[in-house]
């Protein structure tokens, strides 16, 4: 791997590292530290994520203005002046005002990042995402493994780390960034604009493919939000449910020799990879639901990581795929919108349907959105190839 990835790895590190301690126990002290309701904790978490939506779309799109090391620099700044408030107000509504802000500024992060890994090193295709990736999960491992032990003392402290992570990471990006000369999406000709005008096939596919991973997203970050909350009902400590997140990333981590095989073996594409994942997503749910002590929650916690590791990389690549030329960052945007866009519904309506009927109708609910997400996920590039055939027999 070039060292403009390595850079861009380390980064990714340090960043999900600070974030990690904060964003898998936001729903506990919503409701257990602040005294909010399940689905006050759930709007919280969407107007958070909203906001992120927002920085997405516009990190892609400065991505592709103004390149990746100012995108990234913005957002970096943007979240730490929030981080800074955060750590001396953390009541109610501070809470809810600096989270906001933070979303926005993360969200302008990522796409420009994901864009940029792209950049600087076409030829490695999904190698790159899924470097990124590896470096993501490493972060959430040692984030959120010790966001559990410092938690245990004060949430104060937790504010502080996600703090002093954030300036490291700017120090990195800052000086680390600066030098990474492939950073402005690839500029195309007037003609090859009028093309891509007219046809919006790519556009669409990736579309229908983000359908489904909005569905995904709905069901995974439960994990986050109804899932933390029911094992803290149900006897399981801060650290013990800490620890899930920390198997979960260092499963990824370790994990990637045995899932290179296997992609190898039995998912050739990209396509068969996400369905591969997106039905072990459904084992894993069904194993949480039925889940009373911590062992039922590690062995589905396993599951579920094993699904995601075919699923979370494929998508971006895809869209890398689809993207064309100078419009890389505005693709990884959307990506990564719609990854938000999950997590931004996900709470309210995992929250609203445990609040009403309970944790049996919200497991009934995700596997019916899997089951969509599959059907979008064998569906979405079908035009593509209707007319990739269409030009064929007309060549011929």
């Amino acid at each position: 791997m070039p060292r403009a990835l390595w850079m861009i790895i380390i980064g990714m590190v340090i960043n999900v590292t600070g974030s990690s301690f904060l964003w898998p126990l936001n729903a506990i002290y919503i409701h257990g530290h602040l005294g909010k309701s399940l689905s006050v904790a759930g709007l919280v978490l969407m107007v958070n994520a909203g906001a992120t939506v927002i920085g997405n779309l516009v990190g892609g799109v400065l991505f592709d203005k103004i390149g990746g090391y100012k995108s990234i620099l913005s957002g970096i700044l943007i979240s730490l002046v929030a981080l800074t408030g955060l750590t001396f107000f953390h009541g109610w509504p501070h809470y809810v005002i600096f989270l906001t802000i933070i979303g926005l500024g993360t969200g302008m992060v990522f796409p420009a990042m994901f864009a940029m890994a792209g950049a600087v090193w076409p030829e490695g295709g999904r190698k790159s995402f899924n470097a990124v990736y590896i470096a993501q999960n490493l972060g959430v491992a040692i984030g959120s493994g010790l966001g559990g032990f410092v938690a245990s003392y004060s949430f104060d402290y937790i504010f502080m780390a996600n703090t002093f992570m954030y300036v490291l990471f700017f120090l990195v990006a800052l000086f680390g960034y600066r030098g990474i000369h492939a950073e402005k999406g690839k500029q195309t000709s007037i003609l090859e604009q009028s093309k891509t005008v007219r046809n919006r096939s790519k556009l669409t596919a990736l579309l229908i493919l983000c359908i489904g991973y909005v569905l995904c997203w709905v069901a995974y970050v439960q994990w986050q939000a109804t899932i933390s909350s029911y094992t803290q009902d149900i006897g399981i400590t801060l650290k013990q449910y800490s620890l899930l997140w920390t198997v979960n990333g260092g499963l990824i981590v370790l994990g990637q020799p045995l899932l290179n095989i296997a992609i190898k073996t039995i998912a050739k594409s990209l396509k068969k990879q996400i369905i591969i994942g997106i039905l072990i997503f459904i084992c894993s749910f069904l194993l949480v639901s039925t889940a009373d002590s911590f062992s039922g929650f590690l062995v589905a916690m396993i599951i579920l990581t094993v699904g995601e590791m075919f699923v979370w990389p494929a998508v971006p690549t895809i869209a890398n795929d689809l993207a064309p030329k100078g419009r890389e960052g505005f693709y990884q945007g959307i990506v990564n919108s719609t990854a938000t866009g999950g997590r931004m519904i996900g709470p309210v309506l995992g929250g609203i349907l445990v609040d009403l009927w309970g944790m049996s109708i919200l497991f009934t609910v995700l596997a019916v959105l899997l089951f969509v997400s599959i059907f979008t996920t064998v569906i979405y590039d079908r035009k593509l190839k209707e007319k990739s055939n269409i030009v064929l027999s007309a060549k011929a």
